[in-house]
């Protein structure tokens, strides 16, 4: 199947909305992702958050990846899709003590703690059951990631991870707790970065502060973990399909200061799983205003809620129709004035019963869909068996 091209005629025998993916795309991903990473040795793990569907999760569990997990549902979702326990982190700044109790008895690679009080609990919980829990500190390295501002997690006084100036405190802790066991550093800037300098500047600040623990304490670090949030291109995806793995991994390449024997860890989610996946939705009217021309779908936020929630663009696509190009904003049916996927649309004449897709949307859409309204969550659906 084409990039950019549904089987339109199949779709039309199939209840709207549902989410359809293309595994042909999300299998040359993983090829451009692996490969890309290879080059240097370096240990890639999926960010199950961004698309936790039992088909995707097992394909790319199929490639050898790890996974990155921040709930307890995810490390069970994980492990039932195939991904071997070993190489499973969990992260996450609030981890119930069940959830830490089944990464221990999984035997997961390593918990990334987000606070003292975290370490502090970790160690109680894998002093009871007799185990050594293997962790890695989460750093906020204080750097713009130039995103979002709900999707930013990398700066000072950020709920999520350990300031800088709070380090030593932790090493303190560590060194004082009998079954915590220190085996990295953790970094994660944020979500959908496109500013490839962000990352350079981590790299940097990375280098940095494992010059300094080692000069002050002589801490060698077995694994450095610099997380993901590498974007995609939600405008192009027929023409740049792939994120930028190539370039990514080599900005690290290039500036980090490895050392001997260490392990080097990323954490990608949206740029795997993001171009896959398409939300097919049916127009139920076309509403004409005094000045605006709405096409009214049966898909709203319940469905993909990051336009409603982050202002997010995606590309949409009147895949039944060919007549020349008209302007709509495109609505969902929510009783809430954010249910909106986008405004001065240009779309192929629409009428009622068109199907649009929606594109770029196998990241965070089907994921975090909802009920609200009393509705039903969408199905979903594949390329090899539709």
């Amino acid at each position: 199947m084409l990039k950019g091209r549904f089987p339109a005629d199949k779709f039309k025998e199939i209840p709207t909305p549902f989410y359809y993916y293309d595994l042909d795309m999300l299998r040359e991903t993983l090829d451009v992702a692996t490969k890309e990473a290879g080059r240097y040795d370096y240990r890639v793990h999926y960010a199950v958050k961004a698309n936790a569907n039992p088909r995707i999760l097992s394909v790319i569990a199929g490639r050898g990846l790890g996974a990155d997990c921040v709930s307890g549902g995810e490390i069970r979702a994980a492990v039932e899709a195939g991904f071997n326990p070993r190489n499973i982190v969990f992260a996450g700044v609030g981890k119930a003590d069940w959830e830490i109790e089944l990464g221990l008895d999984k035997g997961i690679a390593c918990f990334n703690v987000e606070s003292v009080a975290e370490l502090e609990v970790i160690n109680e919980i894998a002093s009871r059951k007799g185990k050594t829990a293997p962790v890695a500190l989460r750093i906020n390295p204080d750097i713009d990631a130039h995103t979002h501002a709900k999707i930013t997690t990398g700066r000072k006084e950020n709920k999520f991870g350990i300031n800088l100036e709070q380090l030593d405190s932790a090493l303190d802790s560590i060194a004082r707790l009998h079954s915590a066991r220190l085996t990295g550093i953790h970094y994660h800037l944020g979500s959908q970065i496109t500013d490839l300098t962000a990352f350079q500047s981590l790299v940097i600040r990375s280098n940095e502060i494992q010059d300094e623990l080692e000069a002050r304490l002589g801490l060698s670090l077995e694994n450095v973990n610099f997380g993901g949030g590498l974007g995609i291109d939600y405008y192009h995806p027929n023409h740049l399909p792939v994120a930028a793995f190539e370039s990514y991994f080599a900005v690290v390449h290039k500036l980090l200061k490895r050392r001997e024997g260490q392990q080097i860890h990323f954490e990608p989610g949206r740029s795997i799983v993001g171009q896959c996946g398409t939300l097919i939705s049916k127009v139920l009217y076309v509403k004409e205003g005094v000045t605006r021309r709405f096409a009214v779908l049966d898909a709203g936020f319940t469905e993909l809620i990051r336009p409603a929630m982050y202002d997010a663009y995606h590309r949409i696509e009147n895949i039944t129709a060919d007549g020349d190009a008209e302007l709509y904003d495109v609505v969902g049916p929510i009783c809430e004035s954010s249910d909106v996927f986008g405004r001065d649309v240009e779309l192929n004449k629409v009428r009622r019963g068109d199907l649009l897709a929606l594109r770029s949307a196998g990241a965070y859409g089907e994921v975090m869909a909802s009920q609200y309204n009393c509705r039903r969550l969408p199905a979903s659906y594949f390329s090899d068996t539709i």
